[in-house]
């Protein structure tokens, strides 16, 4: 129930809870990978049962597809789909500029796929997750597993050039063995402390082969809705240059906590 929820569940969820306010019946709607986009998942789900809110999700992750299958959500491929209105997802890290990082879940390369062949992006995170600079959460990229050890070195030697403070890459595990995505690649971890120029790291990064993807998305996040543990929501529109404010009431559903 929301009443035993930590404050950063709090603020994860009314961050959810408000930024499913932007759903429309028969929107095409990208459904994002980690806890906070859990949250939303299971936020729209109930409008789906309970409302009848009428819409077709397209999951960034198995993961997503297997929750939104069990709130009821319409799934479809981005196939079928093609284009979406809007794509809805957690952050790792965002700055002023809504320029994010993503993929501790893993998820970055079908994330940054779904969010770009949206018409608009919107992000929901808890108010620890901004930034004056990003560079603190570790930067995951993802490569594939052939060579991915050359590709390590390649990425490090890359980064002496560039202004980063830190320079080491990790191979992501789980457990005893690498960490592996759905599309069957691995995954390395930047630990950059503070990324200067996240333009130039983004697009330097992609030139190295064995690269697939990397988990900075810049120009791509349209507004972010920010939760705080006491139930307050600010929404910022960087295209429009508005900030507003709200506070989402913790309202007890049986239907949405009952298998958090």
């Amino acid at each position: 129930m929301t009443g035993e929820l930590s404050p950063i569940d709090k603020a994860k969820f009314v961050a959810a809870k408000r930024a499913v306010d932007f759903i429309e019946d028969g929107m095409r709607v990208g459904l994002g990978t980690g806890s906070t986009a859990a949250w939303m998942v299971r936020c729209l789900g109930e409008l789906v049962r309970e409302d009848g809110l009428k819409i077709s999700g397209v999951p960034t992750s198995t993961r997503t597809a297997e929750l939104a299958r069990q709130v009821g959500i319409n799934v479809l491929t981005l196939d079928e789909a093609k284009w979406l209105d809007v794509t809805i997802d957690g952050a790792d890290e965002f700055d002023a500029d809504l320029n994010l990082i993503k993929g501790g879940g893993g998820a970055l390369l079908q994330e940054k796929i779904v969010a770009t062949a949206s018409d608009q992006m919107i992000v929901i995170a808890d108010v620890a997750k901004e930034v004056a600079n990003l560079g603190a959460f570790p930067l995951p990229i993802e490569v594939i597993p052939f060579g991915w050890q050359t590709t390590k070195a390649l990425v490090e030697e890359m980064l002496i050039s560039l202004d980063v403070l830190g320079r080491d890459a990790s191979l992501r595990m789980n457990g005893d063995a690498p960490f592996v995505t759905d599309e069957g690649n691995h995954i390395l971890d930047l630990h950059l402390n503070r990324i200067a120029n996240p333009r130039q790291l983004a697009l330097v990064v992609n030139q190295i082969p064995g690269v697939v993807e990397n988990g900075l998305f810049i120009d791509i996040c349209d507004v972010v809705v920010i939760g705080h543990g006491d139930g307050k929501v600010e929404v910022r529109d960087i295209n429009a240059g508005t900030v507003e404010e709200d506070v989402i009431d913790f309202v007890e559903s049986d239907n949405l906590f009952a298998d958090i």
